[in-house]
């Protein structure tokens, strides 16, 4: 994939629906090539063959086993006559989900349990991320933010009481421990034959409503901000990573935000001004955001109209659903400087010999995205 003065390269986001009840399931389930759901999205992955590919809701490891025992068991063999896959650069990224805070954050009585961990999770890496790349990773340059205070961002949407709008949920103990990032938030540069890309990557919480308080839509709100922010260094002062360093990313570097941000900018739970800011945001690819490059699909419209009866779909937006439920969740947004090519999301018909890849959510309840970008001629 050639581009005069520079190579395009494909990135992919996929939320593989890979979490486990129990700390080590994952690995066990992975010794083995016999998992038919990881058959299923292995066979996607090597359909659509990124260079670089971003999973959510895989379960972390500190060794990184699940990540290598999915590339050894299932990339790297051909399934269903598919080429064959080989990420040689991985990385299994730490997340807050079920790390332990010692505090009650959901008012039960109680300071343990899935509620009041950092990040929602039964154990330690639930629902984590991770990245497989044809090119080296350069973990050294990285920046995470997992330890970021969610009260250290200036105007942050701290949740208040149901019904008290002027009464702060979490008083000031709570505020200065309560991280920002239910999982992580990532900047992950990658070194492609033309220069460095930076993968901005993410998995807010989802917006649920129907619960006593509303954590989690002021939460999923900040967290895409972070993104916004960080993007705009005359604002991102504030940002502080875990390696104690300030500020974001700087003008003159590329980047593509890529995760499952579970937000959809028009239909959905959530304070949708978020998303909404995000896609409108001054220094991204706005065709690639909501374009003529914005990645669609056949089955996402299908799905809308078999379920038009029994749910109000959303119908006019329904080729750019990624989840099963539809709605837009899942997102890859390079920065305007990078050229592209084309995107999609995997996601045939029902009608089509490959459905049932994704039939019945067979694979994932989730559809993999991907972009064709290159960065700016280095000539």
């Amino acid at each position: 994939m050639i581009r005069k003065g520079g190579q395009f390269i494909r990135v992919a986001t996929f939320n593989v629906a890979l979490a486990r009840a129990h700390q080590g399931a994952l690995i066990n389930e992975l010794k083995t090539p016999d998992s038919l759901q990881v058959q299923r999205i292995a066979e996607i992955i090597q359909r659509v063959a990124p260079d670089v590919l971003l999973v959510q809701e895989f379960d972390y490891d500190a060794d990184g086993q699940a990540l290598k025992l999915f590339n050894q068991h299932y990339l790297t063999q051909s399934q269903n006559g598919q080429p064959a896959l080989d990420y040689p650069y991985q990385y299994a990224v730490p997340s807050n989900t079920g790390v332990p805070s010692g505090h009650d954050f959901n008012a039960d009585g109680r300071s343990e349990g899935p509620y009041d961990a950092f990040g929602f999770g039964n154990f330690a890496g639930q629902y984590a991320f991770a990245v497989l790349s044809r090119y080296p990773l350069l973990l050294d340059q990285q920046r995470s933010f997992q330890h970021f205070l969610w009260r250290d961002m200036p105007e942050a949407i701290l949740p208040t009481a149901l019904g008290q709008p002027t009464r702060p949920l979490f008083n000031d103990e709570l505020l200065s421990i309560f991280r920002l990032s239910s999982k992580n938030h990532l900047d992950l540069p990658v070194e492609l034959p033309d220069g460095i890309l930076h993968l901005l990557a993410a998995h807010p919480t989802p917006p649920l409503t129907g619960t006593r308080y509303h954590v989690n839509s002021c939460r999923n709100h900040d967290e895409i901000r972070l993104w916004h922010d960080y993007l705009l260094p005359e604002k991102a002062g504030y940002l502080y990573d875990d390696q104690g360093q300030s500020g974001g990313l700087a003008a003159t570097e590329s980047a593509v935000i890529m995760g499952d941000l579970n937000a959809d900018p028009q239909f959905g739970d959530g304070l949708r001004d978020g998303i909404q800011g995000l896609l409108s945001h001054p220094r991204l690819h706005q065709e690639a955001a909501q374009g003529r490059f914005l990645p669609s699909s056949l089955g996402g419209r299908d799905n809308a109209l078999r379920q038009r009866d029994r749910r109000n779909a959303n119908l006019p937006n329904a080729a750019q659903h990624t989840a099963s439920w539809g709605l837009r969740v899942d997102y890859l947004l390079p920065t305007a400087d990078l050229s592209v090519r084309s995107g999609g999301i995997f996601w045939p018909p029902a009608r089509h010999p490959d459905a049932y890849l994704v039939e019945n959510n067979a694979s994932s309840d989730h559809r993999l995205l991907w972009l064709d970008i290159a960065l700016p001629s280095m000539q």
